[in-house]
């Protein structure tokens, strides 16, 4: 039975996405509000403990399980949906607003599925309205994007469903729980690592994301990374392969990020990153690791969709997003760059926001493991993200070479958003209390100790230190990165030949050689006495070939032993009256 402690978010979204196309254009965009305070008010009253289960087929599907993993997702979800919703208050075109109502529902309803079914049932539809944030640019980049999107996201949703399968039919369950290894975990765990986009499965992510609308952004660097954080959680923390995958992730993002021009597509590298100390925390598995990679999860989805808020509000008063075409927007713009400095601060791990209080969290679980190495690589990484993040992206864009930008005004909303965003991320970095509350374990953890709050600071007074001794003599520059999608751009030209075009010139071979068959037995069927005495006697010539010349071709024609139907008809009798007593005998 359905009732309010457990009932399904995915619903609310999926019933104002039906609804919203048929309101008038005025009302739409505060519609879409009025459904994330509903999802909200639902989200609070729902039961930890409590869940809803139906049967389907021979299985017991639960569509909704609360627990406080589910919970804290849940809650940073809503709260990004009505975010998102405040920023794009001034779009009234119902695609996007469809597309990203869909895509909140759906990113919850795998949050709260208790069962595999359920969950690549939103899955995919995540997927799939993920897709269309992308295509609503409507530029010749975003669609080459979009279709790469879409052929990397279906690969993943195929692996998904042939590990369901393979699961299904080794244990004979459908709950969505802790997997135990063998090969339907491997193919299950391939599809949440490829939506985490660990690396060499990331390059769809900085090649989409900037691609996308300026609202549409927003809300692709919230939910479809954090949503597979939350199923390897679910169903992989303490597997040893995620610390080092994790690790990996968050200094290759840096690195990447540093090298971009573009500033979505640095984000989105630093997505990559971010999501990377999420996935080490899975990986190492104890109690402050995972509410580690949840605090930073929680975290990283308020800050960085305040970051893209602030470049997609470039985007949209300049209508430029690369470095090399920016420059000087300081007094044009200086309401954004503050806001968009909190989202850095935060995402540098600046004492007093957001990020202070989640990442060390991850880095503390490390340490307490004795994972040295570890522990360092993730400390470079936090360096590199302040370097590139903090310094080079808002110097480059807000400071730098005044090329004397137009700008256009920019809509209340999107400052209204940017400021909700904001506040959110300064609250928990005073109030960490505001975070650790929300997670599944009992937190023992301090992140204002005199050593933390010293280490940190002095990390980053000197790459401040760093760059201000060298920013004189930078230049932004217009660059080229080859990702790990070059594998899968590259030869998509030869891809595309053997694939479709060679497959479209031989099913076109086949079917003319049909064409041309079926003629043939046409006129075989016209006179097939006739053609088979013409076919007895080009034999005939051919065997017994002597040095007198070739008959004329009129010798040849079938139409010279044309037999008239009725023996063609009596010959069929005589052949089923000798058919029949041959049966008949023997």
């Amino acid at each position: 039975m359905m009732s309010m402690s457990s009932f399904p978010l995915a619903i609310i979204y999926i019933i104002g996405a039906v609804l919203l196309p048929v309101l008038p254009r005025q009302i739409r965009s505060a519609f879409f509000l009025i459904v994330s305070a509903l999802a909200f008010f639902i989200l609070i009253n729902l039961e930890t403990g409590a869940s809803l289960t139906f049967p389907f087929l021979n299985y017991e599907l639960m569509a909704c399980r609360v627990d406080r993993l589910s919970l804290a997702f849940g809650y940073v979800f809503v709260i990004m949906g009505f975010l998102g919703g405040v920023y794009g208050y001034h779009m009234k075109e119902s695609l996007q607003q469809v597309a990203a109502m869909l895509y909140v529902g759906s990113s919850l309803g795998v949050v709260f599925a208790g069962d595999l079914f359920t969950l690549i049932f939103f899955w995919e539809i995540m997927a799939i309205t993920s897709l269309f944030l992308i295509w609503a640019r409507r530029t010749r980049e975003s669609r080459k994007a979009g279709f790469r999107y879409l052929l990397v996201h279906a690969f993943g949703g195929s692996a998904l469903m042939a590990g369901i399968l393979l699961h299904l039919q080794q244990t004979g369950s459908l709950l969505f729980n802790h997997f135990d290894g063998g090969a339907a975990s491997y193919l299950i765990l391939l599809s949440f690592a490829l939506n985490a986009a660990v690396p060499p499965l990331n390059g769809w992510l900085s090649d989409a994301y900037p691609e996308g609308t300026v609202t549409g952004s927003v809300f692709l660097s919230a939910f479809t990374t954090k949503v597979a954080v939350y199923a390897l959680i679910r169903g992989f923390a303490g597997l040893e392969l995620l610390i080092w995958a994790g690790t990996i992730m968050a200094v290759y993002g840096v690195v990447f990020a540093f090298l971009a021009n573009d500033g979505r597509r640095l984000l989105s590298y630093h997505i990559i990153s971010q999501v990377g100390y999420m996935v080490c925390g899975v990986g190492i598995g104890t109690a402050i690791a995972v509410n580690g990679a949840i605090a930073h999860a929680f975290a990283h989805i308020l800050y960085k969709g305040l970051l893209f808020m602030g470049m997609g509000t470039v985007l949209y008063a300049t209508g430029r997003n690369r470095m090399t075409e920016l420059g000087g927007l300081f007094k044009k713009m200086w309401p954004t760059l503050i806001f968009f400095m909190v989202g850095a601060f935060s995402i540098s791990g600046v004492p007093l926001f957001s990020g202070f209080v989640s990442k060390s969290m991850v880095i503390y679980g490390a340490e307490m493991e004795h994972l040295g190495v570890i522990v360092l690589l993730l400390s470079l990484a936090s360096i590199g993200t302040f370097l590139s993040i903090g310094l080079k992206l808002p110097y480059f864009t807000w400071f730098s070479t005044d090329r004397n930008v137009k700008t256009q005004p920019v809509p209340p909303g999107m400052y209204i958003g940017m400021g909700l965003a904001s506040a959110l991320c300064i609250a928990i970095g005073i109030y960490p209390a505001l975070l650790y509350n929300l997670l599944p374990f009992e937190v023992h953890y301090q992140p204002y100790t005199a050593s933390h709050l010293i280490e940190s600071m002095q990390l980053l007074i000197f790459t401040g230190l760093a760059f201000w001794l060298v920013m004189k003599n930078l230049h932004a520059e217009a660059t080229i990165t080859l990702d790990t999608d070059w594998f899968y751009r590259r030869p998509s030209r030869l891809a595309f030949n053997i694939f479709s075009v060679s497959i479209c010139e031989l099913f076109g071979a086949v079917e003319r050689l049909s064409l041309h068959l079926a003629r043939y037995l046409v006129k075989f069927g016209d006179n097939p006495a006739g053609y088979f005495v013409v076919a007895m006697k080009t034999t005939g010539h051919i065997l017994l070939r002597t040095e007198k010349p070739a008959p004329e071709p009129s010798t040849f024609s079938p139409d010279r032993y044309r037999i008239p139907l009725g023996f063609m008809v009596l010959v069929v009798l005589l052949v089923l009256i000798v058919l029949l007593a041959w049966d008949f005998l023997f």
